[in-house]
This record gives C-alpha cells, structure tokens and sequence, in this order.
C-alpha cells in the first residue's frame, strides 16, 4: 500500500463522525448510523484505491451502501480489503455516552479475515503484554502475565468488559483476582484500543462481541505492536454453515493476529463522534464549523498519528444533518 493512503483514509472517518455526531444525543440510532455510512460512502470514492469491502454493514439484499462485496474507490491505486464501521456505537450515540467512533481498516487484498456476523470471544493487550498472554490460558494466569509484563501488581490492572449478561462468570473471576473491572455499554473497538495506551488506565480487554469488530480490533493492535486473539462462537447451525461457507473451515479453534489480519502492513483509521479516553467526540463551535479528534496507524512503519481537524460543514457534500426544530 501507498504511505499517503493513511492520510487519505482518515478523511474517510471524519466525515463519518461529523456526519453521525449531530444526532449526538437525539435518541435516533439508526439516523446517526446511516448520517455516517452515507458520509463515509462518498469519501470513499474521492480515494485513490481499488477496494473491497470485507467487512461491512451487511450482506447486499440488508445494506444499501458499504454492503459486503461493494467496491470503493476511484479504481485506482493499490487494491486493497477494507473493513467499516461507520459508527461503533450507535446506542452510545442516541445517548450521548462515552466512546463512539467512525472507525475503518484496510489491508492488502487477501490479508483481512471475512469474518462472519456472530460473536467472538476476544482477548486483546498492549505491546508490553503481547506475547505473554493465552486466551486458553486460566483468567488469573493471564492477569499474572499482564500484572508482571506492565510493572504492576494484579490490583492495580483494569480490564474492560462489555456489560452483559452473559459475562457474570467472566467478572466473578476477575474480580476473585483482586483485578478491577470497566464495565462498557458498547463499543469494545474502543476497549481494545484502549487496552494499548497507558493514558486510559485500561490494560486489557477481555469477553465476547462481535466478531467484525474484533478483526478491526485486530488490525488497530497490529499497528500498535499489541496482541488481539479470538475465537468465533456460533450459536447455531446456521452460523455454522456460514462459517463454511466464508473459508472457516474449524470455527472453534483460536485466531490469532496473523489469522485476522496477514501479512505485514495494515491501516487502522478513527475519529471521535463523543468523547472517549482515547480520543474526543466531535465538536460544534460554530453552526458552520466542526472540529474532530482523530488517529490513524499504519502497521508497516508503526506510524501513529493523532490528528485535529477543522471543518467547514457547508463545504462537505455528503453529510446527512438532522433538521431540528427550535421551539
């Protein structure tokens, strides 16, 4: 891949999280998620790039844009696999709560896992613990490993978890460690991103969510030199098959980096839509002008970018913006 597609990426999810954060607490999700997908859309054709969406919205009869198989870009360029979410968190968006983000991944053609749309059990370190850590491994030896790879003691790990029913064992055991715990609403891109920056006080991810999101989370800690393992849970017969059907022939065994994201150089792209421990949400402080908070990451050179942006709103074909009746 080309060393400036990284910047060009990055207009791609400013233009999603402007698009999405004026629905910014409105209580309308699906509003702010097609505003993003219909903002990143059109971006994406102004690239210089032949892409192919591996992961994306949904399959072509369930997505009108960023569908899996869509091609983007101005067939040109490198070709290359790209992976979308236009807006990790779009419940966290209606509401107004911590950690949305236009976010997107790209790599070479072939090197990006078609993971299906079903959940993934994820583990996912910083560079400091890469390579210490076994998502087989028993709960407290991996905090162990984790406490001693960072300098610390296991009291002082946080871990962060998707707040769901279906991890209550998973916390019970954690916190039988003497570990803490962060118990997120959505948006586990986020908490695994979060997990290789010391600044947010997170030091691992751990749990199930969605497996397309887990191989964006992949890609982000390749760039960022940490660790990301999985391992897919279908929970029918159907998923099953759809595994087959996508190349996965043992949907049980363990994934790791090299089985999400291959080969040796990547992209990861993501801009704030609301404030987040890592990156800030979209600001307004005019009626025509928005600011965004974004980083961009390339696995090649092991670049990291944090980027501010000004923006002129009614200069940017392509966003949707919400008429809101002042009363």
């Amino acid at each position: 891949m080309e060393r400036s597609l990284s910047m060009e990426l990055v207009r791609v999810t400013e233009a999603a999280a402007l698009g999405s954060a004026r629905w910014m607490g409105l209580g309308k999700k699906d509003e702010a998620d097609d505003a993003a997908t219909s903002a990143m859309r059109h971006v994406f054709d102004t690239i210089p790039m032949r892409g192919t969406v591996v992961i994306g919205e949904g399959e072509m009869d369930n997505a009108p844009m960023l569908y899996i198989g869509e091609t983007l870009g101005m067939d040109c360029g490198p070709e290359v696999d790209v992976a979308v979410d236009p807006l990790e968190g779009t419940n966290i968006v209606a509401t107004g709560s911590w950690n949305a983000m236009a976010v997107l991944a790209v790599a070479d053609h072939g090197q990006l896992l078609h993971a299906p749309d079903m959940y993934m059990d994820k583990l996912a370190v910083g560079p400091d613990a890469a390579g210490k850590v076994d998502i087989d491994a028993p709960i407290a030896d991996n905090l162990k490993a984790v406490a001693k790879a960072k300098g610390k003691d296991i009291c002082d790990l946080v871990i962060t978890i998707l707040d769901r029913k279906r991890h209550e064992r998973l916390i019970a055991e954690i916190r039988k460690t003497g570990a803490r715990i962060k118990l997120i609403p959505a948006g586990d891109i986020a908490g695994a991103l979060n997990a290789a920056f010391d600044e947010t006080g997170v030091d691992m991810l751990l749990g199930s969510g969605g497996a397309p999101e887990g191989v964006i989370s992949a890609v982000a800690m390749k760039c960022l030199g940490g660790d990301f393992q999985g391992r897919l849970l279908p929970q029918s017969f159907h998923e099953e098959e759809r595994c087959h059907r996508m190349g996965i022939e043992d949907p049980n065994r363990v994934l790791r980096m090299e089985d999400l994201v291959s080969g040796d150089d990547a992209i990861f792209a993501a801009t704030g839509v609301t404030d987040g421990e890592l990156l800030r949400g979209v600001r307004y402080p005019k009626a025509d002008r928005g600011v965004t908070h974004s980083l961009v990451m390339r696995a090649k050179s092991g670049t990291l970018r944090f980027i501010n942006g000004s923006h002129i709103l009614s200069q940017k074909p392509g966003l949707v913006l919400p008429e809101i009746q002042v009363i």
